[in-house]
């Protein structure tokens, strides 16, 4: 124990990981025994939220506190600029020794390696699953073995050797369970005998909606080729028996993916364990974003729908959090460099956009504390074809704009759509089935939602 009693931080990050494929949320179809720890001995947030669901944006946000208009990064295509302010940057100008290991995915050499960061390894890019190069200070380096264990390999190594007269903020951020879901060995025969269960919404026909629904190039019958489903439908298959085939091939190799996740998460609990550093080492797990799990007949992410908006969040403190503690309250990630800020005891600059979380983990909530949120996906049409669109989550409602243009975005396809409107009432119709947008018992509601959408829009200073 060093001379700095300041608690350490543990930020476990996956990628792709739903809130709704992890047991503590109530998962369906899988068990992550080793997260579940983190929530029973800490607090499980139920409202976690990312403020534009794919993840280049949301790890920028994560490191600058800022939104993607602000930090740089509105689409895959963007590099953070490691020049601007990172709140690595500032705990380790404030005596904490920090780390990064996993994935990066923001850009790679000048201004674009990872900053602030006394020691990182990073995958290129998405990085392999399976025996990955890896650059560590900027040289490319081979691995053998599973990347997840890798990965866990080099944090735990990190955590071993590093000065211990200073409380460490280490970043261990994880490949899996992202696109093409390549289990390891030891997980490979998982859920071989059983069906996993189908989400309620796997038949969503997108009736009811904007076209932006339907217009989406992600669906599971359609969309997902043989890399993903390890191969080709069995012949004779009729077109429902082809969907149900791939979606037990995704889903299996997901969860598989999930499983070895949990399991190096319990690896680095245990050694906090082993050592006496549990007690003082604040450790999150969460995920850049949701995912859709067959929900909607969907994979990937990008919409403001729920299954892609949610992020997964449970956090640690034995000195400041109560074991087995929910919190309710709505949490962003523009909010995370805060809440590392306040726990490191410095003072939160005032161009980062988000606000400490410190007093919800407590299990208070400030008076004036945030019940609704800006949302903003950028990248019209890429990959899957999702319409750019910005919207405004509250406790009960969801209104979405599908403004639906490029607008110069980088990596956006120019082919300008109709735009259109959603409004979901969640209360009423949680799995966002039917929009009321048009609905005349619903136009005050349209009517205040549009003016609290546009006054988040000034506030968060997106004038675009």
């Amino acid at each position: 124990m060093g001379s700095d009693s300041r608690p350490n931080i543990l930020f476990i990050m996956s990628d792709d990981h739903a809130a709704h494929a992890m047991s503590c949320y109530g998962s369906r179809i899988n068990e992550t025994p080793n997260l579940d720890r983190i929530a029973e001995e800490g607090m499980r947030f139920d409202n976690c939220f990312c403020t534009n669901s794919i993840c280049a944006p949301s790890r920028a946000t994560i490191l600058t506190g800022l939104y993607n208009h602000l930090n740089g990064v509105k689409t895959l295509g963007d590099g953070l600029d490691g020049r601007q302010q990172t709140v690595p940057k500032i705990l380790q100008k404030n005596g904490y020794q920090t780390g990064l290991i996993g994935k990066w995915h923001l850009g790679h050499g000048g201004v674009y390696d990872p900053t602030g960061f006394d020691y990182w390894n990073i995958l290129p890019d998405q990085g392999e699953y399976h025996n990955p190069s890896m650059y560590e200070m900027g040289e490319l380096k081979p691995y053998t073995g599973y990347v997840t264990d890798i990965i866990t390999d080099l944090s735990l190594e990190w955590l071993e050797n590093r000065d211990q007269d200073k409380p460490f903020f280490l970043m261990c951020h994880h490949k899996a369970p992202h696109r093409h879901w390549e289990p390891d060995d030891k997980h490979a025969h998982m859920y071989e005998d059983i069906d996993i269960p189908e989400p309620e919404t796997f038949y969503d026909d997108y009736s009811n909606r904007a076209a932006a629904a339907a217009a989406a190039t992600m669906r599971i019958d359609r969309d997902l080729n043989a890399l993903d489903t390890k191969g080709e439908p069995p012949e004779g298959l009729t077109p429902l028996e082809v969907k149900k085939w791939k979606y037990q091939r995704y889903i299996k190799d997901y969860l598989r993916c999930i499983a070895s996740v949990d399991d190096n998460v319990g690896r680095l609990l245990d050694y906090l364990d082993e050592k006496g550093l549990a007690d003082n080492t604040i450790v999150i797990y969460t995920s850049d974003q949701g995912f859709f799990l067959g929900d909607h007949g969907w994979y990937d992410k990008r919409f403001m729908y729920e299954e892609s908006l949610r992020m997964p969040f449970i956090v640690r403190y034995p000195k400041e959090i109560r074991p087995g503690s929910v919190q309710k309250a709505m949490a962003l990630n523009v909010d995370f460099a805060p809440t590392f800020l306040d726990y490191a005891g410095i003072d939160i600059p005032d161009h980062m956009q988000g606000s400490s979380l410190r007093p919800l983990m407590k299990g208070e909530v400030p008076e004036g504390w945030q019940t609704s949120m800006y949302y903003r996906y950028w990248m019209h049409l890429s990959h899957h074809g999702v319409y750019a669109h910005y919207g405004i989550r509250t406790e009960r409602y969801k209104l979405i704009y599908y403004y639906a243009e490029a607008l110069g975005t980088t990596h956006s396809i120019d082919d300008p759509k109709e735009p259109e409107w959603e409004l979901f009432d969640l209360q009423k119709d949680p799995y966002e089935l039917n929009s009321v947008y048009h609905d005349p018992e619903y136009a005050d509601t349209v009517r205040s939602l549009k003016e609290q959408l546009y006054r988040l829009k000034e506030k968060v200073k997106d004038y675009e």
